[in-house]
């Protein structure tokens, strides 16, 4: 299993492959979203107190606050995905085993 690891800003970085979705904190669906991780105790605050401009849902019910626009965290996921370790400042890392070696 190949891990994703997506640098979202101030040397923070993500799984993506547990990550649901990406969106704009606007709206107040999402809104109610970050009040009630907060509640919960879910809320991870990843912005370094910047203004907040992505949330990301992860599968473990986890919502991180990120400074960086959705649109940028999503095209440092696609520019990983085709070269790899990407040269303009490593923004995706992809760690794990082959499938060959894994029982």
């Amino acid at each position: 299993m190949n891990l994703e690891l997506v640098h979202i800003g101030f040397n923070n970085i993500v799984i993506m492959n547990r990550v649901i979705a990406i969106g704009s904190p606007n709206s107040a669906p999402t809104k109610r979203t970050i009040q009630e991780a907060r509640n919960k105790g879910l809320l991870v605050d990843m912005t370094n107190g910047r203004k907040t401009k992505a949330v990301i849902i992860t599968d473990s019910g986890h919502t991180i606050l990120a400074a960086l626009t959705p649109e940028t965290i999503a095209g440092r996921l696609q520019a990983g995905q085709t070269d790899g370790f990407s040269e303009r400042g490593g923004s995706v890392l992809k760690i794990g085993r082959d499938d060959e070696e894994n029982d």
